[in-house]
């Protein structure tokens, strides 16, 4: 699957066009119906504004979803080209939503199109971003005295410790990108590396590296 971006955090820009305000708010999302309970609570939030135009895209199982709604604007001025710039940005699990109130001059279809591009463009432009990979989740159990080794193991093959137990062993939660999985279940088998147990959970969206 080729390299996907997301941001690290939401964003907001706004841009004025002939009196119209355009309030574009970037959100991170990590499926489908999070998006749509999104869509709601901005609806609501800015009850008030003429149009609320949306743009998504989410993974889920390995394919992405692309969705876009002009909210009320002439056809393909809004959701249309605000998706379009999420695609050529390469970006996934981001919610574009753009709120415009009417500044009471007419944009025409040319100005909607440029406005509602101008307005994500922006958003994108200042939103941190980050490299993300499908990755599996894993716990594995193991012995204090291993736990060193094993923290050099983890570091040496790119796979996160995402937390640590203390119990009567040490349990692990980690994550890896889904090529690294074959490597750490052979090497649990062949005894290559000293764990007790080694259980993996499904896939899940992991943070790569920071653009």
């Amino acid at each position: 699957m080729q390299e996907l971006t997301t941001i690290k955090q939401n964003t907001e820009y706004v841009l004025t066009e002939k009196k119209s305000k355009f309030i574009a708010n970037l959100i991170y999302v990590e499926s489908q119906e999070e998006a749509e309970n999104v869509i709601k609570q901005f609806k609501k939030k800015f009850h008030d504004a003429r149009h609320n135009c949306i743009a998504y895209r989410v993974l889920k199982n390995d394919k992405i979803i692309d969705k876009s709604s002009d909210d009320g604007e002439p056809s393909g001025t809004a959701g249309t080209p605000m998706l379009n710039i999420l695609q050529k940005n390469n970006l996934c699990n981001v919610l574009i939503i753009v709120t415009r109130y009417f500044g009471g001059i007419l944009l025409g279809t040319g100005g909607l199109v440029r406005a509602y591009s101008d307005a994500t463009s922006g958003a994108i432009n200042v939103a941190t971003k980050v490299k993300i990979a499908i990755g599996v989740e894993a716990e594995v159990s193991l012995n204090y005295n291993n736990f060193e080794k094993f923290q050099y193991y983890c570091r040496t093959n790119d796979i996160n410790i995402i937390n640590t137990q203390y119990l009567e062993n040490i349990v692990c939660k980690i994550s890896m990108e889904e090529d690294k999985k074959d490597r750490l279940l052979k090497d649990y088998e062949e005894k290559n590396i000293s764990i007790n147990s080694l259980e993996f959970f499904g896939k899940k969206i992991i943070t790569k590296s920071k653009l």
